[in-house]
């Protein structure tokens, strides 16, 4: 079984939305992490439910949490996670590809809504890659 850390600056949206996708691969056992945690965001419990994936359960974790534990993939999902990661040395690879950041969209619910499918949206394609990468 690989094991893959996802992590983001809070691990409210981003990291937690691709632990989502890449948990629905049972060969991939995956964690999710920020370098400041801010708690589960509920916009993307709702955005991932549209596409019946429940995160509801996620807990917002930090990243020291997995400090000397090996992963095969280590994956950040935002720009300030890749600056302010710590050095894993157990993790055999690292990859890192920005996403934007729905928890910052303003504007009407029904465009707040927008952004968080979007950036969902965006993750399904590059959990995809990473699950066909991973093999």
């Amino acid at each position: 079984m690989k094991r893959v850390l996802v992590l983001c600056t809070g691990n409210s949206c981003r990291s937690q939305m691709l632990h989502g996708y890449l948990a629905q691969d049972r060969s991939l056992e995956v964690a999710s992490a920020g370098v400041d945690p801010h708690g589960l965001n509920p916009g993307a419990v709702a955005a991932m439910a549209e596409v019946d994936i429940d995160i509801s359960h996620h807990t917002s974790n930090h990243i020291d949490e997995y400090r000397g534990q090996p992963f095969d993939l280590v994956v950040t999902v935002c720009d300030d996670a890749r600056e302010r990661c710590p050095v894993l040395p157990g993790a055999r690879r690292h990859l890192h590809r920005s996403f934007p950041d729905p928890a910052r969209a303003t504007g009407t619910e029904d465009q707040i809504r927008a952004a968080f499918r979007t950036t969902r949206d965006q993750l399904a394609a590059f959990a995809a890659t990473l699950r066909s990468d991973l093999e």
